[in-house]
């Protein structure tokens, strides 16, 4: 059996989760989340807690089998507390702002970069330097940090452009002249 797949998810309270087939819903106070399982498994709500189980032993439904625990593991936490990525801003006048569904970077080419922030998702800018990008989703968190970091991602010359926090970047010597 599935290592991760046995284990079972704990429900929080103020999280309801509702499987209707095979889609499963959960609610709770940090958004509504909504997927739908593989086939070769299925899930049963017991009590305060979450079991999923699979129809046979081989190797897909094996690794399906953990893939949907973990996702619907995934969504009850992100429910309950959410998901937060960070990321910085490096970069003689390169700053960030955040009007209304827009995100509005400036990060030294000649036009300002404008990302549309996407439902569920909350984007806030500290110090026109420091981004928060939180959700109840962890696909689309990181898909967005990913995507706000792909316009300039850090060079290793200076290290100028937008990083995650925390992240190092490996620098490298320039040319020099003989």
């Amino acid at each position: 059996m599935s290592r991760i797949g046995k284990q079972p998810i704990a429900i929080p309270p103020k999280v309801k989760v509702a499987v209707n087939g095979q889609k499963v819903h959960v609610e709770g106070p940090k958004g509504k989340l909504d997927w739908e399982l593989p086939k070769r498994t299925s899930l049963k709500v017991e009590g305060d807690k979450i079991v999923l189980t699979r129809a046979n032993d081989d190797a897909q439904s094996k690794a399906l089998h953990g893939l949907s625990r973990a996702l619907v593991n995934n969504m009850v936490k992100g429910v309950s507390e959410g998901f937060v990525r960070k990321l910085e801003i490096q970069g003689v006048g390169f700053k960030a702002a955040v009007q209304g569904k827009v995100v509005n970077l400036a990060l030294g080419f000649s036009h300002p970069i404008y990302y549309n922030i996407p439902d569920q998702i909350k984007v806030t800018v500290e110090e026109n330097t420091k981004i928060t990008i939180e959700g109840p989703d962890k696909r689309v968190v990181g898909l967005v940090a990913s995507e706000i970091r792909s316009y300039y991602p850090p060079e290793p010359y200076k290290g100028k452009g937008v990083r995650y926090a925390g992240e190092h970047v490996q620098r490298k010597e320039g040319k020099t002249v003989q």
